[in-house]
């Protein structure tokens, strides 16, 4: 009877860890899976409403470029707008964050809006002015408003940094590399 009872708790151990387990990798923060409630949009991995603004920004930022890059723009831009949804809470509540205000820049900026981009991104260099990403971005909304000078300001900030954002600022710059910005 013992042995019974032993087996049976065993056996619903062994079945709750698996189940949750892959609840977790069907979405969670990290987006590094592909489950299927991800790419449907759906934001219902396990934690997922545990996380952060900024997080859950980071997140929609992230499946938004893999939309991008298969030309699934509309669902791109759906993505950016969640993201800049939650990233306005986030600045709202910790406010002066140089990478949310990155982020708000990126994302404005992808949605078209260069103008406010670019006001995020003098703000997060106000704070903190070798920010790698914000030069880098910044860097690209330059060349593609046509304010070269501007853009090389941005790629002098970068050269000693030894990071790949340098490098494609300077293949924008140069032509090697096309910006989608």
């Amino acid at each position: 009877m013992i042995k019974k009872i032993f087996f049976t708790f065993l056996l619903l151990l062994v079945l709750s860890v698996n189940s949750y387990s892959a609840g977790e990798s069907s979405g969670g923060s990290s987006g590094s899976s592909g489950g299927s409630s991800s790419d449907s949009g759906s934001s219902s991995g396990s934690g997922y409403s545990k996380q952060t603004s900024y997080a859950k920004a980071v997140y929609h930022i992230k499946w938004a470029k893999k939309y991008e890059k298969k030309d699934k723009i509309k669902k791109a831009n759906k993505r950016y707008e969640k993201a800049l949804k939650l990233l306005t809470i986030s600045n709202k509540k910790k406010p002066n964050n140089p990478d949310t205000l990155n982020y708000l820049g990126f994302t404005t900026r992808k949605l078209g809006d260069y103008e406010n981009g670019e006001k995020f991104y003098l703000e997060g260099l106000a704070i903190e002015p070798n920010h790698i990403g914000i030069n880098e971005y910044l860097g690209e909304l330059y060349v593609v408003t046509n304010r070269i000078s501007l853009a090389k300001e941005r790629l002098k900030i970068l050269e000693n940094c030894n990071c790949k954002e340098y490098d494609q600022l300077r293949e924008v710059l140069q032509g090697i590399r096309k910006s989608k910005y």
